[in-house]
């Protein structure tokens, strides 16, 4: 971890351009940094584009987060690059911390999301965006072990966003819906597929409201597939995030992950946070 967050301050250290800052967005618009390194909520990649990069101008950000929860830890860092309110590239590094065994699973994750139609703003219908996230473990060791067939495979994904300006009591209203196209085991950690697997349709949401311009609380849910049979469960949070300008967002939230590899009832905390340039 400590070489890519190195990397990190090095690409955000040379790249303040404030000639080019990516300003172009209204606040909180393009969202927070996803565990998988793209645009979105803390466990589901929504249509934005990561930074605040309107048609003419580009953006880099960098995040690093932490979930913590009953037996297992997640330390997430990566950067993201915002062309011209069209494409967003990313690529984010997982370690994933397992206590009992004494060890540690770590998995890379390149990512490109493209938006395809509209503004979750100013257009009538939702802003659209298609992504693909190809995933690769370091050591499958663990993943092999419990039955995957592969240590690395890509996601795709569709998703579509909305902000309802006003729509309840006043307040702005934020939805996603995004549907992916995976047989990634626990995000690919414990690897890909299984005996007699493949990949499956999977369903992921996310709604919030933003009590002011600054502050938004919402749920997510995330369908998790069960390749390996050992009864993996949905992932959910309750977040609360905080947009204070155009240059920082900071989201904390509880999870309840259910069952991971046979542990039973994964809940805890996620803290996360997104420098913009």
């Amino acid at each position: 971890m400590n070489p890519l967050k190195a990397i990190i301050v090095l690409i955000t250290s040379v790249y303040s351009f404030h000639t080019l800052a990516a300003q172009g967005k209204l606040l909180a618009t393009p969202g927070v940094s996803q565990v998988e390194g793209s645009a979105g909520g803390g466990i589901v990649p929504w249509a934005q584009l990561a930074g605040y990069a309107s048609d003419d101008e580009f953006a880099i950000n960098g995040f690093c987060s932490r979930a913590d929860v009953t037996d297992y830890s997640l330390d997430v860092c990566g950067a993201q690059v915002n062309l011209f309110n069209r494409v967003e590239f990313s690529y984010a590094q997982q370690q994933f911390d397992v206590p009992a065994l004494d060890t540690q699973i770590e998995q890379s994750i390149t990512s490109a999301k493209v938006r395809v139609y509209g503004d979750i703003v100013y257009s009538q219908w939702p802003q659209l965006s298609i992504g693909v996230q190809h995933k690769s473990l370091e050591d499958g060791t663990v993943a092999t072990l419990l039955g995957a067939q592969d240590t690395s495979g890509t996601d795709i994904y569709l998703a579509a966003s909305k902000l309802h300006l006003g729509a309840i009591a006043g307040y702005n209203w934020f939805w996603n819906i995004t549907t992916r196209y995976s047989d990634a085991n626990q995000l690919g950690l414990l690897g890909f597929g299984g005996v007699g697997k493949n990949k499956d349709v999977l369903f992921e949401g996310s709604t919030a409201v933003f009590f002011s311009r600054e502050i938004a609380v919402g749920i997510e849910y995330r369908q998790k597939s069960n390749n390996l049979g050992l009864g993996e469960q949905d992932w959910q949070d309750l977040f609360i995030a905080w947009m204070p300008n155009k240059y920082v967002s900071v989201t904390a939230a509880w999870l309840d992950l259910g069952r991971i590899a046979g542990a039973e009832d994964q809940t805890g905390w996620y803290l996360s946070v997104t420098g913009y340039w």
